[in-house]
């Protein structure tokens, strides 16, 4: 008699009941020619157990509840299937997918404007020919509601990296905003139209603050050097993802600047010169050169902000001189409190 003791004793059973006797076969004749369909029923053992199973019309496997698969993706950002000849077409025109589905939906169905993204598939079921969202048929009905049933299908978002810094937070607002009509309505808060979905994610407070990474960096400030700081600060950039880089970078830059300062006073001879732009610039390229050898990842995606500067290092004398090609406003002066 076999005793279960923990629940994994469950799974091995249910895995090995089926499992009939080690069953090996060889070809005699390599020449002859290859008949995969009699090498496979040769190679197919039944055993006394699953051919009951089979006889007496036992469901083999089983799946529930349904789970419905929505995309995720930018405006214009979905995946496109063409060829030579519809190319053109495809790029005017794209596919709709269960997201923008789901903005249609919006517009033309006043229930629907009540639900998240995800509850969807529960009150409708997705049409692949015709691209779009219709009314489940049966089910049970919906109080309040005529013409109206649920059932237990689960919708699932896929899953987006935060690497993917904007559409990672669309998939933020989509799991949290009800309603939706457009990419633009997810980017409106109070009236107010944001430039990224990350900021309107932190104007709806769905992100962290980031009082951890500022307790870091004050800790850091008052007892590391410049250069371990704006190493703490890259990697703090490129791995932890904060809410609002450019304000932690505005309240530590002198800190990350200082030995700048101090080599720009000692070379002019002049201890009282303050802080400029300049300074701050040279810290900010040895942060993205971290920065781009930890993730990747240039300081302007990190920031999330338009630097409009472009950059020429010159290397002189074993010291990097910076020549700085003014296209737009220095870095400096961009993240100037």
């Amino acid at each position: 008699m076999l005793s279960i003791a923990i629940l994994k004793s469950i799974k091995y059973i249910c895995k090995y009941v089926n499992k009939g006797s080690t069953w090996v076969f060889g070809v005699g004749n390599v020449a002859a020619p290859l008949d995969e369909i009699n090498q496979y029923q040769l190679g197919r053992y039944i055993s006394s157990n699953e051919a009951v199973w089979c006889i007496l019309s036992f469901p083999i496997h089983e799946r529930h509840p349904t789970v419905i698969h929505l995309a995720v993706h930018l405006e214009n950002g979905q995946r496109v299937y063409c060829t030579a000849d519809n190319v053109r077409a495809r790029a005017l025109v794209p596919p709709a997918t269960t997201l923008t589905a789901f903005y249609s939906l919006c517009q033309d169905d006043f229930f629907a404007k009540t639900l998240l993204y995800s509850e969807v598939p529960k009150f409708y079921t997705w049409n692949a020919s015709t691209k779009k969202f219709q009314r489940r048929k049966q089910g049970k009905a919906v109080e309040g509601h005529t013409n109206l049933y649920s059932s237990d299908a689960l919708g699932r978002l896929y899953t987006v990296h935060p690497n993917n810094t904007e559409c990672f937070y669309l998939r933020l607002l989509l799991i949290n905003i009800r309603g939706p009509i457009s990419f633009e309505d997810f980017r409106t808060v109070n009236g107010q139209l944001c430039a990224t979905y990350r900021q309107a994610c932190q104007e709806l407070n769905l992100l962290e603050n980031d009082a951890h990474w500022d307790t870091a960096l004050a800790d850091a400030s008052n007892t590391a050097r410049p250069q371990q700081i704006r190493t703490l600060f890259a990697i703090i950039l490129t791995t932890c993802f904060p809410s609002n880089p450019k304000d932690l970078w505005g309240k530590y830059k002198d800190y990350m600047s200082e030995d700048f300062l101090h080599r720009l006073r000692s070379a002019n001879q002049n201890p009282v010169i303050q802080i400029t732009p300049n300074v701050y610039n040279e810290a900010l390229i040895l942060i993205e050169d971290i920065c781009l050898t930890i993730a990747n990842k240039a300081l302007e995606c990190l920031l999330q902000t338009d630097l409009q500067t472009t950059f020429l290092i010159v290397i002189c004398n074993e010291k990097h001189t910076m020549i700085l090609m003014n296209w737009g406003h220095s870095l400096g002066q961009i993240f100037r409190s």
